[in-house]
């Protein structure tokens, strides 16, 4: 009898086994992967899920398999479960596309914010044809791409964004249009203390004015190591 019970007790543990194997198979499955390249895709081209909006969502919309911005201003931050949305040093890439008059930007080692600017991060300016003379390629008020925009309004184009170490680089079409290393001591650009610090955080996608329309295809990251 002692034998049975040992026996149908090892049958039992062998079953409970063999029947999580599926939802830890279905688990993993479902986690992020990455392409190739090591490159992990933020936006589905589905809907919104893994992003959070701020101040006025409607500004966000999926059309087409594109993320749509226009209308008031609004950020919408990614919230995923890409590196827990927590990025420090990271290759980003994106394929977007700018309407005449448009203003947005691509904000890195931010967190969310319910209104206004975001205070935290570094914000890499998306404009073509915005009157604001700081264009496309450069780093928001740190290192700018002044009058000039690397690229065309109604044409597909692609940014990097790679942040190594305290050394930031920002490609236009695969050409470098700024390049920054944070200096010692630094704590934001002008005479006051602010959180244009490299540091960590998530990704930010700018909706800047009702007047502005930016279409965001693909944006992709690769966590790079410290």
């Amino acid at each position: 009898m002692r034998f049975i019970a040992s026996a149908s007790a090892a049958a039992l543990i062998l079953f409970a086994a063999l029947s999580l194997c599926p939802a830890e198979e279905k688990k993993d499955a479902a986690a992020p992967q990455p392409d190739k390249d090591g490159f992990y895709a933020l936006f589905d081209g589905k809907s919104l899920d893994g992003w959070k909006a701020a101040e006025h969502p409607e500004t966000f919309k999926v059309e087409e398999g594109n993320i749509v911005v226009n209308g008031a201003r609004a950020h919408l931050f990614y919230d995923g479960p890409v590196n827990k949305h927590d990025f420090k040093n990271f290759h980003l890439r994106a394929v977007l596309q700018t309407f005449p008059g448009a203003n947005s930007g691509i904000y890195f080692h931010t967190e969310f914010q319910d209104a206004n600017w975001p205070s935290k991060g570094f914000e890499c300016q998306v404009n073509a044809t915005h009157s604001d003379i700081k264009k496309s390629g450069g780093l928001y008020g740190v290192k700018d791409v002044l009058n000039t925009a690397p690229h065309k309004d109604n044409e597909w184009f692609t940014y990097d964004i790679i942040v190594q170490g305290k050394k930031v680089t920002l490609k236009i079409n695969d050409v470098v249009t700024s390049e920054w290393e944070q200096p010692e001591g630094w704590t934001g650009p002008g005479t006051k203390p602010s959180g244009r610090v490299l540091s960590h955080g998530t990704i930010a996608i700018q909706g800047h004015d009702p007047k502005s329309k930016v279409v965001y295809k693909s944006v992709l990251i690769k966590p790079l190591a410290d």
